[in-house]
């Protein structure tokens, strides 16, 4: 396959994120509208991705935008909504439905996802109303962002630093401070995030 410019890397991006977000392709005014570009803009570079082998496209056809690289095969991720202090995370309390990831985006293991509250990881490009998607692990290693439990009470999202005596968990925004623990279970290691456009 032929290489891509950077907004033609950044345009298929987007549709794999759209798709796996949404479980349909974005519409080419969509394309438009999250890159503020005119919609013959948004047009050439579907045409050039199709040109290039990297899409599909029925030009009369809304929403017919298909990924030609691989065949995308879907797999469900169960969505685990905000989670109530002292409510194990994986308990089926908080079941709220699955996420459709594209399977060869993620590797080998039990995935989760959460939806992101709040802005203490923007820095790391994780934003409120995200959803990330976790490997359940228990183990993570020093700049790893984990999913912790602290004090088997309350759940957070942040990067993980084993000190002398104790655990610091780092959020991705000055405003925070860090968390200094020493009772910190990590329940999972960040993988991916996937970010709604509407």
């Amino acid at each position: 396959m032929k290489d891509l410019t950077l907004r033609q890397t950044e345009v298929l991006e987007f549709i794999k994120k759209y798709r796996a977000s949404h479980s349909y392709s974005p519409s080419t005014r969509d394309i438009a509208a999250h890159f503020s570009m005119s919609v013959r803009g948004a047009y050439d570079h579907i045409r050039a991705l199709c040109k290039k082998g990297y899409i599909t496209a029925e030009s009369h056809r809304s929403r017919s935008i298909g990924i030609a690289q691989d065949s995308e095969t879907l797999i469900k991720i169960p969505l685990l909504g905000n989670v109530a202090a002292g409510i194990p995370l994986l308990a089926e309390e908080n079941f709220e439905g699955f996420v459709n990831i594209p399977e060869n985006s993620i590797g080998k293991g039990t995935h989760f996802a959460l939806h992101v509250k709040g802005d203490s990881m923007k820095d790391a490009g994780i934003l409120n109303g995200d959803i990330a998607i976790i490997l359940k692990q228990e183990t993570a290693e020093n700049g790893n962002i984990v999913v912790a439990q602290i004090n088997n009470e309350a759940i957070t999202l942040k990067r993980f630093f084993l000190e002398k005596n104790r655990i610091r968990l780092q959020a991705e925004n000055q405003a925070y401070p860090p968390i200094y623990a020493q009772n910190v279970k990590v329940v999972g290691r960040l993988v991916q995030i996937m970010r709604s456009y509407d």
